[in-house]
């Protein structure tokens, strides 16, 4: 039976031995739920998990905490509010990535794709901000954003020429050990997750501070502008297809909303269905053996923002394999707490929505799961009151 030697030097905070061994700790298995576990850990790699072996003295005591994967978020915008906290206050890029990694960590996330938008306007229509995605994704493939375990997902708006061409070109820039994810999004007033033009009205209101007489001129404006441009979707659609298909993207559809947004999907090679709008939508991705992404924060408070579907009723379903940020880095590890406390799945089934669920969409097979051979991103959890909360995040 191996045992972790005991070490006999100290070693630097931030700079653990080649092989190190946890104890006392609760450990989520992809099947079951290890009371009493132990993990072995060698170069960065999980060599041992499971029961503690009678004698067993680990290096690290868990002190009776909940051991999990480290979080994998496929969809995060948590880098722009970083970034840019308040109208017209900006932090340095490379200190945003910092602090957004960190912000994650505090949730459990160890593996974040972050949102990167390739498009002249934002969703709701008003000109982009500066600075565009080049230095945004030169900030993001620094190493030592890449040591905190910060990711791409390209945001492409399909009806922007422009965002198209940019996103060819971070395509050719781009290196990495998986092909990068791509995210086709669509939020034309009237589909998707605007489906209710209503909706965006309320946001610019809410964010820009609009009237509500100028925020619906603005939307209608905005619809008519956009469906003036169907012709530049269908094509921006083939070109994207075209390299799903060959392999150079991994690629997924934002906000299908009906099974032949689905079927559209999946015959131009998409590979992931990112917050479908409604069970028909979701339904037909699973059909169609698509990765579902749902929201986290939709599944927290039991409802999306934007009147869609509940997150709670497609993982009631069967029809979540991952749940994302969004907008919201702490939603992970609490829709864990929500999913079983609503008996709607069990631990081990909420906690691979946020690990290896996610790790698999994304085309990562290396992470994800306390098992032999996977990276030892490992997260420490108890509960505070109410809620569960991170007490110690290790890095592979």
């Amino acid at each position: 039976m191996l045992t972790a030697p005991r070490p006999t030097t100290a070693w630097p905070v931030g700079a653990p031995p080649a092989q190190w061994s946890l104890s006392g700790v609760r450990a989520v298995l992809p099947d079951r739920v290890v009371d009493d576990a132990r993990l072995v850990v060698r170069d960065g790699v999980v060599e041992e998990v499971g029961e503690r072996p009678p004698g067993f003295r680990a290096d690290l005591d868990g002190g009776g905490a909940l051991l999990l994967p480290g979080l994998v978020d496929v969809h995060t915008d948590v880098l722009a509010h970083e970034h840019r906290p308040r109208p017209g206050a900006e932090l340095p890029l490379d200190l945003a990535v910092r602090t957004a990694t960190d912000r994650l960590a505090a949730g459990g996330v160890l593996t974040a794709f972050h949102g990167v938008a390739f498009g002249e306007r934002t969703p709701v229509g008003l000109t982009a901000p500066e600075p565009g995605p080049g230095p945004v994704l030169s900030a993001l493939r620094d190493p030592v954003a890449g040591a905190g375990g910060a990711r791409v997902l390209h945001r492409v708006d399909i009806r922007c020429p422009a965002g198209l061409e940019d996103l060819e070109a971070a395509l050719d820039a781009a290196v990495g050990d998986v092909p990068p994810l791509v995210s086709h999004e669509d939020h034309t007033p009237g589909i998707g997750q605007y489906a209710d033009p209503a909706t965006m009205e309320r946001f610019l209101v809410a964010r820009e501070g609009m009237s509500p007489t100028d925020a619906r001129a603005h939307v209608a404006a905005w619809r008519a502008e956009r469906e003036e441009r169907s012709d530049v979707a269908a094509a921006a659609l083939d070109r994207l297809g075209a390299w799903a298909r060959a392999g150079r993207v991994r690629l997924a559809g934002h906000d299908p909303e009906t099974r032949a947004d689905v079927e559209a999907l999946a015959a131009r090679g998409g590979t992931v269905a990112e917050f479908p709008t409604t069970l028909e939508a979701a339904l037909a991705a699973r059909e169609h053996g698509l990765h579902v992404v749902a929201g986290g924060p939709n599944a927290v408070r039991g409802s999306s923002h934007a009147a869609n579907v509940s997150a709670r009723e497609l993982v009631a379903h069967g029809l979540v394999d991952a749940l994302a940020s969004d907008y919201v880095p702490s939603s992970l590890l609490t829709a864990v707490e929500v999913l079983v406390r609503e008996r709607l799945t069990d631990l081990p089934g909420a906690v691979a929505l946020v690990t290896s669920g996610p790790a698999r969409a994304a085309g990562l097979t290396d992470r994800g799961a306390l098992v032999p051979g996977a990276r030892a991103d490992v997260v420490l959890v108890r509960r505070a009151g109410r809620w569960p909360t991170i007490v110690a995040a290790l890095r592979a």
